[in-house]
């Protein structure tokens, strides 16, 4: 409320209530003119219609008639066809425009009015305005900020559960998925992306360089990884993205790859992928970095570089997972307990999900894989990755071209352990 705005009755009546206890209670003569002095000033009353108030009765008497309506039922239907023409304005801008409106709407065949209805019009109270479009339900007729639609993704988004993949699940299957941005300082174009799956259980991670967000890459990256992965994925927990949420991408999972259960991330909830948000960090800008990468050389050397970092991590790389929380005296906290460092190749061994031949395999790769060497090509590649030009402005690449190039050198479940610098 501002300084410069008269009380209400109501409140007047109030403080004239605090008011008239001190005035009775004062003992001199000049005490109480000062009280009424400071009244004065407070309620800009008279001096005798103070004096009269606080000396007589000051609840308010109820009318012993009641007014009649001063406006009827034209006068309403009046204002709300010129509301609704203006969408529902609020009654202060309304008001001042009530009397042009008609004339205007009248010119139209919109509206009829009589000099009596143009009068009242014209000396309506914001107030009476107000009133008369309570009932209406401006919001819900007012063609401004009506919330969109829900669309095709929204529709397919809601069919999918929302919950968080336990920090303490011990099955290894259930993969964190998320889209890393490589399109430096502005959006624009076309550029690539990284789409990471880390698994909760076992901090098992795969990663796989596409070229845009369309369909096609999305199932090319994601058949990437399968084709690597040594396990099979029982659940797949990506964010709300219309890149993971779109019929031809959950035709993909249901057809293709079956039995796989679906979960999102609640909106704007980035903790719900709190692991594979961590490595996105962790795993991919600390190698890759925040700079642009939009061309095809740069697609085919992060395919190297990330097979080797595949290597690098999970079968050399000691991962902590938090074993349990325990309450402290403040509510707010808790003491983490975190089990012993563990590679992710360690942690799926002991699940015992591998059978006996798979994890012979792929344990004879780490016996065969000098993590020096390793560690040197992951440094080669990103030095050239850093080196290669963007892609030229005017020019597009071909996304057919960065189509199954993982099919090319990858490890895949049937192939032989190999030496990662061949």
């Amino acid at each position: 409320m501002s300084p410069e705005e008269r009380m209400t009755i109501d409140e007047l009546r109030k403080y004239l209530h605090k008011m008239r206890i001190r005035y009775w209670r004062a003992q001199s003569r000049a005490a109480r003119s000062k009280l009424l002095d400071e009244m004065q000033a407070v309620t800009e009353l008279h001096r005798k219609s103070l004096i009269r108030l606080i000396n007589g009765e000051l609840a308010r008497k109820p009318r012993r008639k009641q007014r009649g309506k001063t406006y009827g039922p034209d006068v309403k239907a009046a204002v709300g066809v010129i509301a609704q023409s203006l969408d529902y304005p609020c009654a202060e801008r309304l008001q001042p425009n009530l009397v042009w409106m008609a004339g205007h709407l009248e010119r139209h065949g919109e509206l009829k009015t009589t000099p009596d209805v143009l009068e009242k019009l014209e000396w309506i109270s914001i107030s009476t305005i107000r009133r008369m479009l309570a009932p209406v339900g401006q919001e819900t007729l007012r063609l401004a900020h009506q919330k969109e639609q829900p669309g095709a993704a929204s529709q397919l988004r809601q069919a999918v559960p929302m919950h968080r993949i336990r920090w303490d699940e011990a099955q290894p299957g259930h993969f964190e998925v998320d889209l890393v941005h490589h399109c430096g300082i502005s959006a624009g174009g076309q550029y690539i992306h990284t789409l990471q799956m880390v698994d909760v259980a076992t901090g098992w991670s795969e990663c796989a360089p596409i070229l845009g967000r369309s369909f096609l890459v999305m199932e090319d990256g994601f058949l990437c990884i399968l084709n690597r992965l040594p396990f099979a994925v029982v659940e797949l927990h990506p964010d709300n993205g219309s890149e993971f949420f779109n019929a031809f991408l959950l035709k993909f999972w249901k057809e293709k790859v079956k039995g796989v259960e679906l979960s999102r991330s609640r909106p704007y909830q980035k903790n719900d992928n709190r692991f594979v948000e961590e490595n996105n960090f962790s795993l991919v800008r600390a190698y890759v970095g925040y700079q642009r990468l939009d061309s095809l050389a740069q697609i085919r050397l992060l395919h190297q570089l990330y097979d080797q970092l595949w290597l690098y991590h999970n079968f050399f790389q000691p991962v902590m997972r938090l074993k349990q929380k325990i309450a402290q005296t403040d509510a707010l906290r808790s003491k983490r307990v975190y089990d012993a460092a563990q590679t992710p190749l360690d942690r799926l061994c002991t699940s015992g999900l591998l059978d006996t031949a798979l994890q012979s395999q792929l344990l004879a790769l780490r016996d065969a894989t000098n993590p020096c060497q390793v560690r040197h090509s992951i440094e080669q590649l990103t030095t050239q990755l850093f080196n290669l030009p963007r892609a030229r402005d005017g020019l597009t690449e071909n996304v057919h071209e960065t189509l199954r190039l993982w099919q090319s050198g990858q490890l895949s479940k049937a192939k032989e352990p190999s030496n990662c610098d061949e």
